[in-house]
């Protein structure tokens, strides 16, 4: 074979964002690639997105694939930043507090965190000297460099350094998963990546925000640890943006003003439950007359279903197996030989299930548009609890659409019109929707999700309404529309939702006579 030959025989098409397409050799890296368009590309790049899925400078590129250089221009780069903050945290807590163990530290919306386990938790007042030593190991501009290690060695490693929190996360991974280690300096952490460069590309826009407590796995029953709370962007200007808008939040806070008017407040003796006032208890009657203005004009009917309904049906319907952890529950001793076991219903489906059973429904009865004001309750997490926003006990004012397969678009299109007129109503324009789609653990077919799946886009694309795929996130029993409402700083809310089952009525036998005389599953 020739030269010529061989070095065709090594060379990969990369195709750029733009459709081009480029011939280069076999296992270049990221930043290499870069520096083969433009060296002020490879100097502003931290990363390289390759078929969809983001990659450090250093990976090799070994196939033929679609390349887009990443800089801190492009959205990933907050992520990155962030990610690669909450390692120097890490790295930072360990040099001033030795025998601090490091747990998991990820990402979130607008920052970071970082888990510790210590005899004596950290303090606010801590927080100063962590950012300080922070800003040191930044400067120092340590690389960030990707290591394989074999899982036995991983686990032996972390044990005999007394970081046994990280040893437990490496023998709960599949046996097939890579052990990737990223070291920083002397420094180093089990975690997937990607990561930028070096610690230099952070930057210094960012701040340690708070303190909280916080169970190793999110079990009651386990070790406590430490969470410090950060956020990081990419510039002071982003920076100084963000801390504005958390303090203009706090004076909006509309727990410290609900106490402030007279409109309602909280207490430890009612965690996640909202004691209304009369002024309060005013406003609140105002907008449930309003919505069931609404939804009499839209031909929706109002029922009113049981509080505390027999485990059976939640276990009929998935919502025990799923859902029992976060169900208050009531044990009703008959005898010493019979207990019922009750739950506080942390949802109207079910129940609305038991009405359309009632009797026989007619093919011509449907669409059947069944609303309820329940009140509902839920198990939720003590740090989870959030004003009105996040509680334990609320009134759900939600309902359930029983139609035919063939009236799933017109009946979603007239919910969604539905929706846009009450938020326009109450002054909310700006809405983004989000379609959320099957998770991996799931009840239902694929083809029954498939079906889901279309219906709702069809729905979507019907009504006109842009949309982005939130993957995964759908109900375990079926895919979802999200609504997102912007507030008066920006901030972004799940507010309404719209979700297509067809799992419910098949576990819970709920049917309709069709035009065939046959018994037919209705869609909900």
């Amino acid at each position: 074979m020739s030269n010529a030959q061989e070095k065709m025989e090594n060379n990969i098409s990369i195709t750029l964002p733009d459709g081009s397409v480029r011939e280069v050799n076999q296992g270049i890296t990221g930043f290499e690639f870069a520096e083969s368009i433009a060296k002020s590309l490879a100097k502003a790049a931290i990363a390289v997105e390759i078929d969809g899925e983001v990659r450090d400078l250093t990976r090799l590129i070994n196939d033929n694939c679609t390349v887009r250089i990443i800089t801190k221009k492009d959205d990933e780069s907050l992520e990155m930043i962030r990610h690669d903050a909450a390692h120097v945290m890490a790295e930072a807590v360990q040099e001033l507090f030795p025998g601090t163990q490091v747990t998991i530290g990820p990402a979130i919306k607008d920052g970071f965190y970082y888990d510790f386990f210590r005899n004596k938790p950290f303090s606010t007042e801590d927080l100063v000297e962590i950012e300080k030593k922070m800003a040191e190991i930044i400067d120092r501009g340590a690389a960030f460099e990707r290591e394989e290690w074999d899982r036995d060695e991983a686990i032996k490693f972390f044990k005999d350094k007394g970081e046994n929190f990280k040893a437990e996360l490496i023998e709960d991974l599949p046996e097939s998963e890579t052990i990737s280690i990223y070291r920083q300096g002397e420094w180093l952490d089990l975690c997937r990546g990607p990561h930028m460069p070096s610690t230099k590309q952070i930057g210094k826009a960012f701040k340690l925000m708070s303190v909280a407590g916080a169970y190793w796995r999110g079990d009651s029953n386990r070790q406590m640890l430490t969470r410090i709370y950060g956020t990081a962007w990419r510039t002071q200007e982003e920076l100084d943006q963000y801390i504005h808008r958390i303090e203009e939040a706090e004076k909006r806070d509309h727990r410290k003003l609900g106490k402030e008017m007279g409109l309602f407040h909280f207490q430890e003796e009612a965690l996640g439950s909202v004691f209304w006032h009369p002024k309060g208890y005013v406003i609140w009657q105002e907008m449930e007359q309003y919505i069931r203005r609404r939804l009499k004009d839209a031909n929706y009917v109002e029922v009113k279903t049981p509080q505390l309904i027999d485990r059976k049906l939640w276990e009929d319907s998935g919502h025990w197996e799923k859902f029992h952890d976060n169900m208050l529950t009531a044990h009703v001793k008959h005898d010493e030989n019979k207990e019922e076991v009750l739950a506080l219903k942390p949802m109207n489906c079910p129940a609305h299930v038991q009405i359309f059973k009632q009797g026989i429904t007619s093919y011509r009865d449907l669409p059947i548009r069944m609303a309820e004001f329940g009140c509902c309750h839920r198990n939720e997490a003590h740090g989870a609890l959030h004003g009105l926003m996040r509680v334990r006990q609320m009134t759900q004012d939600d309902a359930h659409i029983f139609c035919r397969e063939d009236q799933i678009t017109e009946e979603s299109v007239s919910f969604c019109k539905l929706l846009e007129a009450v938020y326009d109503d109450l002054g909310f324009n700006d809405i983004e929707v989000k379609l959320a789609t099957r998770p991996e653990k799931r009840a239902g077919s694929d083809d029954v999700w498939d079906r889901a799946e279309n219906g709702l886009e069809d729905a979507l694309k019907a009504a006109g309404l842009q949309y982005s795929i939130e993957p995964g996130e759908g109900a375990f029993y079926g895919p979802k529309l999200e609504f997102h409402l912007t507030d008066a700083i920006g901030r972004t809310w799940q507010c309404g939702t719209l979700q297509l089952d067809f799992v419910l009525p098949e576990r819970l036998d709920a049917h309709y006579i069709g035009e065939d005389g046959e018994r037919h599953r209705p869609v909900m």
